[in-house]
């Protein structure tokens, strides 16, 4: 006799929780398969090898520094150099560049009568030819020590840029995705997202261009800019709003006809090329970051609580259930659907719009070729999180969940070397999965009939 009630535990729980621990499930996966030798770069590197070498050697001796060119190595190089000068090592050059400057370095060192004791370097600049045989090239070093960061075992998935990585790579699609939520909980569907962030792109930094002063533009010109292109889509999200609500116009037909126009007026609008007359201050929004995390995480996570409050707190929120559930019920019980399905397809045109801006800041351009297949991902992101795609139910808190398990499938696959058409084949079957599993929780886990 408690069968059926553990069954229903279980139901339940899987329900309110499944799809969180379909996310630590990945998370784990990944992170397993990802545990590799790790090898330390960048400042914290650098860092490291200097504390090494500083523990190893006597005070006062001599070093020299070589790495690659590279961003990542002249931050190793600064650390390690900062790191030794400030324990009382002495270092004699640093060598940013190619093994032919390390080798004139090594040959000014012994023409001055130099001594060196430890060559500290990357790990790549370890591997240089130019480092073998000293004894033999310049006898002078021959018990000269070559140091390179040790290494040690971690997770590529763990990494904290790679996290960093993934939710900024998220965050165009999960801010699109609160508008489409709403849309398909009303029961409908917006197929025009993508084309709106590429015309969302294209509007915002050709206004900058023409209007706000192009390279020298202020902060206020921008910001007025991107509320343009922000407005323009909204504007686009009600016409289709209208043709749904005044003409019953599947929502399918509407928004795909959308797609077609607003692509094909930002083709029109930026004559086919990238628009990069921008200044550098308009990355502020797509690049930057606050407290350690990108400015674009924190806009995606502010909206996804104010969107959870509108819908768990406010009238509208509810309305939009109700339109969903039942609309004949709704309309007969006075909630305007006309209205609530107004709004909310304009909410998800200019959160589209919205979309486009942090991409063409991410970018620092404009181009209309943005967002190409953009609205798959969105709504991908939107039904794994467990909205119903026959309206009525869902939680915007789901579909971010939802968002980030995209993500990190893609991620994760990319970390793991699968090539990008099997990870389409991935992701449609990730996608067929979710709507199989809202199907049958809807007729009460049953594979034939309804529930009795």
């Amino acid at each position: 006799m408690q069968k059926p009630k553990q069954h229903g535990y279980f139901r339940r729980f899987m329900a309110d929780y499944g799809i969180v621990l379909a996310l630590v499930l990945l998370c784990v996966y990944f992170s397993a398969v990802t545990y590799t030798e790790q090898q330390p770069t960048g400042a914290a590197g650098g860092a490291q090898l200097a504390a090494e070498i500083a523990r190893q050697t006597p005070a006062g001796a001599r070093m020299l520094i070589a790495v690659r060119g590279s961003r990542d190595d002249a931050a190793f190089a600064d650390a390690l150099g900062a790191g030794l000068e400030a324990s009382g090592r002495t270092v004699v050059e640093t060598v940013k560049g190619e093994p032919v400057d390390a080798r004139r370095a090594l040959e000014r060192v012994t023409q001055a009568g130099g001594r060196l004791d430890v060559i500290a370097c990357s790990q790549a600049a370890g591997k240089w030819s130019v480092f073998d045989n000293l004894a033999t090239r310049f006898p002078a070093l021959a018990s000269v020590q070559v140091r390179v960061p040790r290494g040690y075992r971690g997770s590529n998935f763990l990494k904290a840029d790679n996290l960093l990585n993934v939710a900024n790579q998220i965050a165009v699609i999960a801010i699109v995705a609160i508008g489409m939520t709403l849309v398909i909980i009303t029961g409908g569907i917006d197929l025009s997202v993508g084309s709106l962030i590429a015309l969302s792109a294209v509007v915002s930094t050709l206004l900058i261009q023409k209007y706000a002063g192009a390279e020298q533009a202020g902060s206020g010109g921008m910001l007025l800019a991107s509320l343009g292109g922000v407005a323009l889509c909204g504007v686009v999200g009600l016409f289709s709003g209208a043709m749904v609500t005044l003409f019953r116009i599947p929502a399918f037909i509407v928004t795909l006809a959308m797609m077609l126009v607003a692509s094909g007026l930002a083709f029109m609008i930026a004559q086919g090329q990238s628009i990069y007359q921008v200044p550098d201050s308009f990355i502020w929004l797509g690049r930057g970051a606050d407290l350690g995390m990108p400015r674009a995480v924190w806009l995606m996570l502010g909206l996804y609580v104010l969107a959870h409050f509108l819908m768990m707190r406010t009238q509208p929120g509810r309305y939009v259930y109700a339109v969903g559930s039942n609309p004949e019920a709704a309309r007969l019980s006075g909630i305007p659907t006309g209205r609530t399905l107004l709004w909310v397809y304009a909410l998800s045109g200019a959160l589209a719009g919205l979309g486009g801006i942090v991409m063409a800041s991410q970018l620092k351009s404009g181009s209309p070729t943005y967002g190409q297949m953009y609205e798959l991902y969105v709504i991908a992101a939107v039904v794994v999180g467990g909205t119903s795609l026959a309206g009525g139910e869902g939680r915007v808190f789901g579909t971010l969940i939802g968002a980030f398990i995209i993500a990190v499938i893609q991620n994760g696959m990319n970390l793991t070397g699968v090539e990008s058409y099997t990870q389409k084949v991935i992701l449609g079957l990730v996608i067929l999965g979710a709507v199989m599993l809202d199907m049958l929780k809807r007729r009460g886990w049953r594979l034939g009939g309804q529930a009795k």
